[in-house]
């Protein structure tokens, strides 16, 4: 939990929350019937003693499969849905399909030991994240920060904010399943939980006439 209602001060804590949106989605929601889901009202959830002043939501628009064609329309009308909540803002990354060699799991003989695969890769959503945790934390635009994230690789950009800027952040770790990052872990953080699997299907958008809650 996060700090309540300061009597100093006369209100509840400014907070900022930073939503990693492929680390959340595998973490928490993919495999289950909480993908419509209202960013504004987990979190207010998650964070009762808060006052959320902004929710930025990093991601990368997909493209489609060959086995899923649908995939990029399912996205695009979840995020035109969550831009009409007045406190998120949605930042892209970007998506690098390149041609990799790996090897075979049983290479036959005469059969090359690698084979090419295209693997496509998500870029910029953890460097955006970070950028603007660092900006907000150096304009003091919160009190808090609370990061949605198991990536490590925030880990330094949450120190700086901590120790150099003196923003207090939380972490709040999608994943239930994957063990928790150690590096996150060590950070001393205002607090560390997990998102709790109860609040995801408290808090679903409403179905709305032409948006379709079967999201990507």
């Amino acid at each position: 939990m996060s700090e309540s209602f300061s009597a100093e001060t006369g209100r509840h804590p400014q907070t900022i929350v930073y939503i990693d949106g492929f680390n959340f989605y595998y973490g928490a929601v993919k495999g289950t019937r909480h993908k419509w889901l209202d960013l504004e009202a987990l979190c207010q959830l998650m964070l009762p003693d808060d006052q959320l002043v902004k929710i930025r939501y990093f991601t990368a628009r997909v493209t489609a499969r060959p086995d899923d064609l649908q995939q990029a329309s399912r996205q695009e009308t979840y995020l035109r849905a969550i831009a009409t909540l007045p406190l998120v803002e949605i930042h892209f990354g970007h998506f690098v399909s390149q041609k990799v060699s790996l090897p075979r799991a049983d290479p036959k003989v005469g059969e090359s030991p690698t084979v090419q695969v295209v693997r496509n890769e998500e870029k910029g959503s953890d460097v955006n994240l970070a950028t603007y945790l660092l900006l907000d934390a150096f304009k003091k635009s919160c009190d808090i920060a609370v990061v949605i994230s198991n990536d490590s690789d925030l880990a330094q950009a949450i120190h700086v904010a901590q120790s150099e800027l003196g923003i207090k952040v939380g972490i709040i770790n999608p994943h239930l399943r994957k063990r928790r990052s150690r590096k996150l872990l060590e950070l001393k953080c205002l607090f560390y939980k997990q998102v709790p699997q109860q609040k995801l299907a408290q808090a679903q958008l409403p179905t709305v006439r032409g948006l379709c809650p079967k999201v990507a």
